[in-house]
Parts: C-alpha cells; sequence; structure tokens
C-alpha cells in the first residue's frame, strides 16, 4: 500500500471512529436506559471498544445484553464472560432455552434458533425499560441492513416502521419516542467488514479465537462447512472432514459456517477480506438464506 492509501485508510478510520464515538455520546446524553447488544462477536466487540474510548476514564455507562440460543461456540462465550470480567461491566443474559422450557417459544423443526431470538429481546427490552438499544449492524452485511438508520425508531412492540424513520442530515440524530417505544442504535451503520478488521489491527482489539484458523472437524450443507454441537450434527451423506478453517461471523452454530483459511493473523485476514466478494453474512449465515427476505421479515418484527 502506497503512503497515500495508507494515509487515506488511516483518515478513514479516524473518521469512523469519531462518528462511532460521538453517538455513543449523544445517546447517553438523550436517553435514560440504553444497552449494548453484545454477543462476543466482532462487531459487537467492536461496538463496546469503541464505547469504552468514548467514556473513558468512566466506566461505560450502559450494561450489556446477551441473547444466548444455547447454541454458541465455546470460544465465543468464554471470551465474551473473560471481557465482561476484564472491564468490570454488567452483563445480562437472555437465555432462548428459558423461553422454551416455559412455553413461549416452540423449537422449529429445523433446530435453529436464531430467528427464535427476536421475543427474548423485546420481552427483555420491556422488562428492563431500555429506550435505545445498541447494536452491531452494518450497511454492507446484507439488504435489509443497507436502508436501516442509525437512529431506527421502533414501535411499543419492537417492530420496524419505514414510514416511521427520520431522515438524518448533518450528523442530526432525532431520538424521541412515545412512551413504550425504543430506538436501535447503529454506531457501525458506516463501516465496511475491511473497516472493521483494520481498525481491529490498529487498536489490538482482542477476538475470540475463531476468527482465525485452526484445524475443526466440520460437514459440508448448502454449499457451508457447519460443525457438530448441541445444536445437531450431520446427517446420512454428509461427510466429516477435518479442515483448517476460520469464521468470518459468528452466531447460532447451527447456521453459521466455516470458511476454509490459513489466515492465522489480522494482517492475513485483512488480506482475505480485501479480496473477497461476499459479504460475511452472504457467504456464511444459513438463517439469511430461508427466503429472499429473510432478515427484512426479522427486522419488522424487531430482531434488529
Amino acid at each position: 500500500m502506497t503512503t497515500a492509501a495508507t494515509d487515506a485508510a488511516t483518515d478513514n478510520l479516524a473518521a469512523l471512529e469519531s462518528e462511532a464515538i460521538h453517538i455513543f455520546r449523544e445517546v447517553a446524553g438523550e436517553f435514560d436506559r440504553p444497552v449494548i447488544l453484545f454477543s462476543g462477536g466482532k462487531d459487537s466487540t467492536l461496538l463496546l471498544h469503541l464505547a469504552i474510548k468514548a467514556f473513558w476514564p468512566a466506566p461505560v455507562p450502559f450494561p450489556l445484553l446477551h441473547v444466548d440460543t444455547g447454541h454458541n461456540f465455546d470460544e465465543v462465550i468464554a471470551f465474551r464472560d473473560h471481557v465482561v470480567e476484564k472491564y468490570g461491566l454488567r452483563l445480562i443474559v437472555a437465555n432462548v432455552q428459558d423461553w422454551i422450557d416455559d412455553g413461549r417459544l416452540t423449537e422449529r423443526p429445523d433446530g435453529t434458533r436464531n430467528p427464535l431470538q427476536t421475543q427474548p429481546l423485546l420481552d427483555t427490552i420491556t422488562e428492563h425499560k431500555f429506550d435505545a438499544v445498541f447494536g452491531g449492524g452494518r450497511r454492507d452485511e446484507e439488504r435489509a441492513r443497507a436502508k436501516e438508520r442509525i437512529f431506527s425508531l421502533r414501535n411499543a412492540f419492537g417492530q420496524w416502521d419505514p414510514r416511521r424513520q427520520r431522515p438524518e442530515l448533518w450528523n442530526l440524530y432525532n431520538g424521541r419516542h412515545r412512551p413504550g417505544e425504543h430506538v436501535r442504535v447503529f454506531p457501525l451503520s458506516n463501516w465496511t467488514e475491511a473497516d472493521v478488521w483494520n481498525y481491529i489491527a490498529r487498536e489490538k482489539v482482542e477476538l475470540p479465537s475463531i476468527y482465525y484458523a485452526h484445524q475443526r472437524k466440520v460437514y459440508k450443507r448448502d454449499g457451508m462447512w457447519l460443525t457438530e454441537g448441541p445444536w445437531g450434527g450431520p446427517r446420512d451423506g454428509e461427510e466429516v472432514k477435518e479442515l483448517t478453517v476460520r469464521y468470518r461471523t459468528v452466531g447460532d452454530g447451527s447456521c453459521t459456517g466455516a470458511v476454509e483459511s490459513t489466515a492465522s493473523t489480522v494482517e492475513e485476514v485483512i488480506a482475505e477480506v480485501m479480496a473477497s466478494r461476499l459479504t460475511e453474512r452472504g457467504a456464511t449465515r444459513a438463517d439469511d438464506r430461508l427466503s429472499e427476505a429473510a432478515m427484512e421479515d426479522r427486522k419488522r418484527e424487531g430482531y434488529f
């Protein structure tokens, strides 16, 4: 990379960081009970890193919320707990299994629990009266997210209505909402996957080990390398292989695929991302393939 290109990339990251920090401080001044959605994945970890920078040396003034499907990767849960302990944060966990046990939710025939996260999320927001909910969504990830605002108003049922979204001119954000409503806030909206990894490299942000190349037993289904776990395993005819893989995104293990990769450092991951023609969700998330409008439907229901 030339000096001019390096300088431009540095300026871009500085501008993105400044925008995100401004958004965190704006929410802190405008809302009463914000919360940060935190799964231990790279985007939510970056979100937390920016929140820490926004309020340092004071502690982060918001709790964290994780909607735990019970089908998460062990490495990610261990990392989540490590980060919470390291920074002395308050973590609220909404376990999908609790909703299944008491009958509020029913297991899906396909075994995936990602679509089941919506009700626990909305119930927990209501229970704690959160009025602003930070998420790590980015516009480059998927079409439904591409048209999302940074401040996204949700009605009393947690649902997204395109007719009620506000214009956002000159970095002015309108957080007005009625009692019972809340606002989803996306400070990473203008970041790309490459921006995320370049910033992780610059700031030396710690991530779960599964984002880097490692050996894992996997089997191929619908063009993706899945791994066996509490969510199930290979079907008849699906051969298990031990490959060198890594994860570009992490979520419910039943629908999150690995990619074959030897990228074991941040720099190698960046080179891989720059050469990719598919976003991480498009390449490795089966839940986004349930229908053409799968993510759009889940957004309307209140998932993100």
